[in-house]
C-alpha cells in the first residue's frame, strides 16, 4: 500500500521577484571596480616561448621595477591573455563573463588582471613576476590547442621551465588561478617539473563526467554548452567537443583521458573548496585535496560568492603566505590542514575554524530514515512507499533538531526506487534549511543566491558503483554500464550530495527533496542560470522504506568539542 507525499514546490519559494531586482542591477552593472596598474609596474608583451615541438607560444610577463630575481605566480589557460578591461568613455569594459555569470558581492581589480586570473598589479606591489600565458592555439599563441589534454600539460611544463630559467626569475614557479586556470595546474603538476615549487587550485574540476558534463550521469546542457562554444570561438582546437560530446555518453576512454592522475603531484598545494559551487567546481576541489600525493596539502573553504571571494584580502593574503614559504622560503607559518567556513545562511559565517583533515576524523554519520507523511527519523520506520510523478511532483521529508547541530561534510541518500511507466529516471535532491517557515537560502553556482544546503542527482540506470574508489558514506559510480529499471523492480540506488557546512540551531528543520526535475528555475533572473539539466521524460517513481527497503540521508553530525 503506498503512503501519501508530502508534496513540495521547491520552484516557487519566494524572494524570487526581489531577488531579481538584485540580480538585474548587478547585470546591468557588475559591482566591479577596476584600478589602473602603477606605472612601475614592467610589462612584456607577447614574448615568445618556444616548446619541445618547435611551437611558439606567448605569454604576458608582469614584474615589479628592478632586475630582481623575483618568485614566479603562472596562470595558463585558453581565454586570451589580452582579454583584458578597457576604459572607455562611459568607465571600464569588463569581460562579458561578469556579466553572464552573477557577481553578487563587490570585487576589485587592476587593468592587467585576465578573467579569474591572478592580479598583476597586486603581486607585482609584493614582489612576484606574474607570466599569464595564452595556451596553444589561443589568443597569440601558435598551434591547435586540445583542452584538459597530456599535449597541453606538456606545454605548460615547457612554460614554467621556461619562467623558472628566466634573468628576473629566482627559479622557484608557482601556479594560481580560478577554474580552468586551477584545472590546467593538476596534470601539469603530475609532470613534476623541476621549477614547479607550489601551486593554488582555487576553486577547479578533477573529472570532466562527473564534475561538470554528466553530473551523475545527466549530461548537463546548460553552461557546458555556453563554455564549448566559448572554448571554441576563443581559440583553434583540435575536434569540436561539442560533437564529439553525445559519441561519449559513458564515462569511456575518451573521458578519463582528460582526467589527471592526482597522485604524482609532489609540490606543496593550497586547495580551495567552495561549499558554493556545486554544478561544477566543488567536488572536484574536494578530491584534489584528498587524493594528492604532496605531503604539504592545505584545503581553504568557503561559501561565498567565488570571484569575489578569490581577490578578496583574506584570500589574497592566504595565497600569499602560501608562497613567500614555497617560493621564497620565508619563515612564515603555513595554512592550518583545513580552514573550515561553517554557515548559519547565505549571509551569515557561524564560525571559522582550523581542522587537521578531510572528512573530520570525529564525523559521527547519523542515518535520518525516510519514513511516511514525509517524515525523517532516526528510526527504523514500518514498511511504506509513496509514488510521485517524474514530470511534475516533488516529494518532502522533513526532521526537525532538538539541539543546535553542525552538518560537515558530504551527505548521501541511499534510496530505494522502482519504476511505472518508464525504465530509466533521472532524479534530483536537495537538502533545505527553514526557520519555522522561513525558507534559508545559499550561496551556490555562477553567483546563484538562491541555492540550498546541499543538492545532488543520479541518472538511476548509472547507478553501478565504483567499488574500488567508493568509501564509506561516499559512494563513487562507474558510469559504464548502463541498467535499465525493469516495471516494478526495487533497486537501490546511492546519491552522492556535495560537500558543504552548515549550523542547523535547535528548532530549525532540515528538509529533503526529491524530484523527477531540477529543483531550480532556468530564468536568468531569479532560477540558476546558465545550469540545465533536462528532466526525466515521464514515468512515476516509487519511493520504498522500511526494514526490507532502508532508504536514508546519512548526515555529516560534528559533535562538540
Amino acid at each position: 500500500m503506498k503512503d501519501s507525499l508530502l508534496p513540495d514546490r521547491p520552484r516557487r519559494r519566494p524572494g524570487g521577484v526581489a531577488y531579481a531586482r538584485i540580480r538585474l542591477a548587478a547585470l546591468l552593472r557588475p559591482p566591479v571596480t577596476v584600478y589602473e596598474a602603477p606605472a612601475d609596474v614592467v610589462r612584456d608583451r607577447d614574448v615568445p616561448v618556444t616548446v619541445r615541438d618547435g611551437t611558439v607560444l606567448r605569454v604576458n610577463v608582469y614584474r615589479p621595477a628592478g632586475p630582481g630575481p623575483f618568485p614566479v605566480i603562472m596562470s595558463a589557460h585558453p581565454y586570451r591573455k589580452d582579454a583584458l578591461p578597457r576604459r572607455t568613455r562611459r568607465g571600464w569594459s569588463l569581460n562579458a563573463q561578469y556579466r553572464i555569470m552573477n557577481q553578487p558581492a563587490p570585487l576589485r581589480i587592476s587593468d592587467l588582471t585576465g578573467w579569474e586570473a591572478p592580479d598583476p598589479a597586486w603581486w607585482a606591489g609584493h614582489g612576484y613576476a606574474v607570466v599569464n600565458a595564452d595556451t596553444r592555439g589561443a589568443g597569440t599563441s601558435q598551434g591547435t590547442g586540445s583542452l584538459m589534454s597530456d599535449a597541453e600539460a606538456q606545454d605548460v611544463y615547457d612554460l614554467i621551465e621556461w619562467a623558472g630559467t628566466q634573468p628576473w626569475s629566482n627559479g622557484a614557479v608557482g601556479m594560481l588561478g580560478v577554474s580552468y586556470l586551477a584545472i590546467s595546474q593538476y596534470k601539469a603538476a603530475a609532470l613534476q617539473p623541476p621549477h614547479l615549487k607550489a601551486i593554488c587550485p582555487w576553486e577547479g574540476f578533477t573529472d570532466v563526467y562527473r564534475d561538470f558534463m554528466t553530473n551523475g550521469g545527466i549530461v548537463e546542457q546548460g553552461f557546458s554548452r555556453i563554455w564549448q562554444a566559448a572554448t571554441k570561438h576563443g581559440a583553434r582546437l583540435h575536434g569540436d567537443m561539442a560533437k564529439e560530446r553525445p559519441l561519449h555518453p559513458l564515462r569511456d576512454e575518451w573521458w578519463q583521458a582528460m582526467t589527471p592522475d592526482l597522485t604524482r603531484i609532489r609540490v606543496p598545494m593550497l586547495v580551495c573548496g567552495s561549499f558554493s559551487d556545486g554544478n561544477l567546481h566543488s567536488r572536484g576541489s574536494f578530491r584534489a585535496f584528498e587524493q594528492t600525493g604532496s605531503t604539504d596539502r592545505f584545503l581553504h573553504t568557503h561559501r561565498g560568492p567565488k570571484w569575489a571571494t578569490f581577490y578578496s584580502p583574506d584570500a589574497l593574503y592566504t595565497q600569499l603566505g602560501f608562497f613567500d614559504r614555497y617560493l621564497r622560503g620565508h619563515d612564515v607559518p603555513p595554512p592550518p590542514p583545513v580552514r573550515l567556513e561553517v554557515r548559519e545562511s547565505r549571509t551569515t559565517i557561524a564560525e571559522i575554524r582550523a581542522e587537521q583533515e578531510w572528512p573530520l576524523a570525529r564525523t559521527h554519520w547519523r542515518d535520518l530514515h525516510l519514513g511516511p507523511d514525509g517524515t525523517l527519523s532516526t528510526a527504523t520506520p514500518a514498511p511504506g512507499a509513496a509514488e510521485l510523478d517524474l514530470r511534475r511532483d516533488c516529494a518532502a521529508f522533513t526532521t526537525t533538531f532538538t539541539q543546535d547541530t553542525e552538518l560537515t561534510g558530504p551527505m548521501n541518500l541511499r534510496l530505494w526506487a522502482s519504476l511505472r511507466g518508464a525504465d530509466d529516471a533521472n532524479l534530483f535532491i536537495g537538502v533545505e534549511k527553514w526557520t519555522g517557515s522561513r525558507w534559508v537560502p545559499f550561496e551556490g553556482s555562477w553567483g546563484y543566491g538562491r541555492n540550498r544546503v546541499t543538492t545532488g542527482r543520479q541518472r538511476l540506470s548509472l547507478r553501478q558503483l565504483d567499488t574500488t574508489a567508493s568509501a564509506p558514506h561516499r559512494p563513487v559510480h562507474t558510469f559504464l554500464t548502463p541498467q535499465p529499471l525493469s516495471p516494478g523492480e526495487a533497486v537501490a540506488v546511492q546519491i552522492p550530495l556535495v560537500e558543504s557546512s552548515t549550523l542547523f540551531r535547535a528548532g530549525e528543520t532540515l528538509r529533503l527533496l526529491v524530484s523527477g526535475r531540477e529543483l531550480e528555475r532556468r530564468n536568468p533572473l531569479n532560477g540558476q542560470f546558465p545550469s540545465h539539466y533536462p528532466r526525466s521524460r515521464g514515468g512515476y517513481c516509487t519511493l520504498h522504506w522500511g526494514a526490507d527497503h532502508p532508504s536514508a540521508l546519512e548526515v555529516p553530525v560534528i559533535p562538540p568539542r
